[in-house]
């Protein structure tokens, strides 16, 4: 039995220095330490043994399954470096090569030009706000002196959620005006941008959906003056020094004077043709409109609470699409909301 033992011990090391797989190291465990192993079926034959040797044999036995196990173990911590080493030098990172360029995302150009208009007038002092795209028929109409029967009210124009015309889609950040004096008391600078809704048919100009930016200035001898210098220095500031601009009489229900403010278009210069064709953009005008404006009307102060021989105030909705098309040398709004990152790229 001795030389059996010393036999299992030898071939179990060379075995064992010979194994270079966590599989083939687990197979031979098996084969030598396992229920119906070689070490095992030996000292099943310690019964046949002298009282005297049984000792000695058993002993010995110990001793080899102590060196073959912790042979075991220290092959299996070898195999384990051996795997990982290799594992990582396949899976090795060349820090030296140039990493992958990361396109990284910029401010839609709508974004761009919004952001500078509200940086000028916050610069003169004016407060940014927001309010719902939901609106009720009389903050949208009825409070800004805009009667039954006017034709902006006109379902045509309009989107309405119920049949009584009560509750529609925002025509205008004009509510704002509205909402914003309910809450505040004079003096006050407010700038509101948002979306608006009409039914628009979709062209070079016009969209169902676009965007607004309502200014309203209200206080003690606020004059015509006051609103022709804020909107000169914010275009001046938008365009330049030398853009041309020019303001013209026209009519809204809740400003008393209204005016008009156009920009000579950038794509004819103000001839209204290209080439001898009516130009696109601005429909052979020369202009495009830029936005509406006037004195608040009475009416619409003392709709809110104020006093209007005491106050007085300005107000001002522009359409930013027209502002950013002016600013980036844009020819088409649908270009705008098309999403092409082709066309956005260039901004």
């Amino acid at each position: 039995m001795k030389e059996q033992l010393e036999q299992i011990q030898a071939q179990a090391l060379a075995a064992l220095d010979a194994a270079a797989t966590p599989a083939a190291l687990e197979e031979l465990r098996v084969r030598l330490l396992g229920k119906k192993g070689e070490l095992t079926a030996v000292l099943k034959q310690m019964g046949k043994l002298s009282p005297e040797e049984r000792p000695v044999m058993g002993q010995m036995a110990n001793s080899v399954r102590a060196a073959i196990e912790e042979k075991l173990e220290a092959r299996k911590a070898e195999i384990h470096a051996a795997v990982l080493e290799e594992k990582l030098a396949k899976e090795a990172i060349d820090v030296t090569i140039p990493g992958k360029q990361i396109a990284l995302g910029h401010q839609h150009p709508m974004n761009q030009v919004l952001q500078q208009i509200k940086e000028i007038f916050v610069g003169l002092g004016y407060q940014v706000v927001d309010g719902p795209e939901v609106e009720l028929a009389s903050y949208n109409f009825t409070r800004l002196n805009i009667e039954e029967g006017h034709p902006s009210r006109d379902r045509s124009d309009t989107f309405y959620f119920d049949d009584n015309d009560s509750v529609l889609l925002r025509t205008q950040t004009s509510p704002m005006q509205i909402r914003f004096m309910e809450n505040h008391k004079p003096p006050f600078c407010m700038l509101a941008p948002g979306r608006v809704f009409r039914k628009d048919e979709a062209d070079a100009t016009h969209s169902p959906m676009f965007h607004q930016i309502e200014g309203l200035v209200v206080d003690e001898h606020i004059t015509m003056g006051d609103l022709k210098g804020a909107l000169i220095t914010m275009m001046q500031k938008i365009y330049g020094e030398n853009s041309v601009m020019r303001f013209r009489p026209h009519h809204f229900p809740f400003t008393e004077p209204s005016c008009e403010m156009d920009m000579q278009c950038h794509k004819c210069h103000g001839t209204g043709e290209i080439d001898g064709q009516v130009c696109s953009t601005c429909h052979g005008e020369g202009w495009i409109e830029l936005l509406g404006a006037g004195m608040v009307h009475p009416v619409v102060l003392e709709n809110c609470g104020i006093d209007p021989e005491k106050y007085s105030g300005f107000a001002f909705g522009m359409g930013l699409e027209r502002m950013a098309m002016g600013r980036l040398k844009i020819n088409d709004l649908r270009l705008i909301f098309d999403n092409d990152v082709r066309f956005l790229n260039q901004f």
